[in-house]
């Protein structure tokens, strides 16, 4: 007998004010802000234990408990989660960092950890009786959107950006999603669609729902488990629209009330793009939300994100994190991509590389411990990237 979801309603993260999570629901009804999903912690406190958790097959249903899709018909499952945690000795060495680990989140569906969020949000909405659910997006959600929906018999409408690198548009269609591609950034096919939305169609754009919110947070969960219901110093994470960051902080604090996890918490570092950092910059202005990124440019497309949604939540979670925030270079990005190729066999994205750049600039000017244990989070597999990378890497390898 599968677990049941222990799901009890939703709140703002804003302003506190409960939904009712049985109904369809967006944003919240009285500030516009993000809703959060909230479960019944006194049961989950008996029912979501570690001995429990042992018996249980990898993946994000194994925390059902905590999850919101309460019918487990509904539960799509395409083999998301379970992902292979990583030590690094040799680019460690490299990067003059004892402790360094990863978690890859590349051998995911769809290649990228965007599937854990999608796979949510889509068996909730195929619960809920919606038919038809529409995104912007630079590449992996598009892709993970498609996929579940194509496994939940749901019908996917994606806008994206003209410069999406073609391997992604190739999936989209590939997987049966009605395609739609737009002149600019995210942000540019965001209004795209929104301007061409059908009342049948529900947006499930980064937290304009709050279900993708729940899946990703299963990063978190599954970081705590693999490393024995404890945390690392810091986690480095690469932040467009933040929603894995939110995520992960919510896990570590329902673990600590269901007594899996004390009070101590990693630092949470936000990585961005030098072309695109709104979070990075509002974070050293020490300002409370993020200003649009004009002009912006990098070839990680997961990184162009001119304006999050939940811009006030991540700079929340850095400052209570006692956390950081860095932008490097596409550069940067491309020399680490290859370093950690070469070095531990991992071919990865450019977003998942940006994260092993930062701790190189973070190490050299003082703002890590080299003697932390630091988990970078590999958000996706480079494989979809060829086409725009390729070139870049065809020289000489570094010395």
């Amino acid at each position: 007998m599968q677990p049941a979801s222990l799901l009890r309603d939703l709140v703002c993260l804003r302003c506190d004010h409960t939904h009712d999570a049985d109904r369809v629901q967006t944003v919240c009804a009285r500030c516009g802000g993000p809703l959060s999903a909230r479960y019944d912690m006194d049961a989950a406190g008996t029912a979501f234990r570690a001995q429990a958790l042992a018996a249980r097959a990898p993946g994000v249903w194994r925390y059902a408990e905590l999850l919101p899709v309460r019918d487990p018909a509904h539960r799509l499952d395409l083999g998301e989660g379970g992902t292979p945690l990583l030590q690094l000795p040799r680019l460690g060495e490299r990067l003059r960092l004892r402790r360094l680990m990863v978690k890859d989140e590349g051998p995911n569906p769809t290649g990228s950890f965007k599937a854990r969020g999608l796979c949510l949000a889509v068996s909730r909405a195929r619960e809920l009786g919606l038919r038809t659910l529409a995104i912007p997006t630079a590449g992996n959600a598009g892709s993970a959107l498609a996929a579940y929906c194509a496994r939940g018999g749901l019908e996917a409408v994606i806008y994206v950006p003209r410069d999406t690198p073609a391997e992604f548009l190739a999936e989209y269609r590939a997987l049966g999603a009605r395609v739609t591609v737009v002149e600019g950034t995210i942000a540019d096919a965001g209004a795209r669609l929104a301007a061409e939305a059908r009342q049948e169609w529900f947006p499930v754009s980064t937290l304009r729902e709050p279900y993708r919110l729940e899946g990703k947070k299963t990063m978190g969960i599954e970081l705590a488990e693999q490393l024995g219901w404890r945390l690392p110093d810091a986690i480095v994470y690469p932040t467009g629209g933040g929603t894995g960051l939110i995520g992960m902080w919510k896990a570590f604090d329902e673990l600590e009330q269901i007594g899996l996890l004390g009070s101590a918490r990693p630092r949470m570092i936000a990585v961005q793009a030098q072309g695109c950092a709104p979070i990075v910059r509002a974070f050293e202005a020490g300002a409370d939300s993020a200003e649009p990124w004009r002009d912006a440019r990098t070839l990680a497309s997961g990184l162009r994100v001119p304006a999050a949604f939940a811009d006030r939540e991540i700079l929340h979670v850095l400052r209570a994190s006692a956390g950081d925030a860095i932008a490097v270079s596409d550069r940067a990005m491309l020399r680490m991509l290859a370093l950690l190729g070469r070095s531990e066999g991992i071919y990865a994205a450019p977003e998942a590389a940006a994260t092993l750049a930062a701790v190189d600039a973070l190490v050299q000017q003082g703002r890590l411990d080299r003697d932390a244990e630091v988990v970078c989070f590999l958000t996706g597999s480079g494989y979809k990237y060829s086409s725009t990378i390729g070139d870049a890497l065809a020289g000489p390898a570094d010395a």
